[in-house]
């Protein structure tokens, strides 16, 4: 079992786009990011990652059978990268964060979330902003069940 670090997450500079919709917009966010990213020849530095504005399961699930998530997609890039259109160009927020590495499909992620969350009210901790997950790996170049996905929580 993995697990449960305080990581300091610096800032960093991405490119990135923010719709709402079903979580199942998620891969093909990340494909038009990736995708303007090499067109205009930006040097990616570091894997995609997706920021969830909701804050607790319930939310996220209700949100989700709605349609109606908040849902943003980011990449890590160097330079003076610029967007266009939905595609923008700015700094994610960095913090003191828990951190959990969930290994396996990324549908499986419920119980590393749990494991968190009880972890924040064990330590007397509270959500202090938005949740979001790295993916470290392609799903598409890796077996289902060496998935990895980064899971962070900005702590207070």
């Amino acid at each position: 079992m993995e697990e449960i670090l305080v990581v300091e997450v610096p800032p960093l500079q991405v490119l990135g786009m923010r719709e709402r919709g079903k979580y199942e917009k998620i891969p093909g966010m990340i494909m038009n990011i990736i995708q303007y990213a090499m067109e205009k020849g930006i040097t990616v530095s570091g894997p995609p990652i997706f920021v969830m504005h909701e804050t607790s399961r319930e939310e996220a699930m209700k949100a989700d059978q709605e349609g109606t998530a908040d849902i943003e997609i980011a990449w890590p890039v160097e330079g003076t990268a610029a967007g266009k259109g939905a595609i923008r160009r700015y700094i994610l927020a960095g913090g003191t964060m828990a951190k959990l590495v969930h290994r396996g499909p990324y549908e499986a992620c419920g119980p590393a979330y749990q494991r968190l969350f009880s972890w924040i009210d064990q330590n007397k901790k509270r959500i202090a902003g938005p949740i979001r997950e790295v993916y470290p790996n392609d799903p598409r170049e890796v077996a289902p069940d060496e998935i990895m996905t980064e899971i962070y929580i900005p702590i207070a």
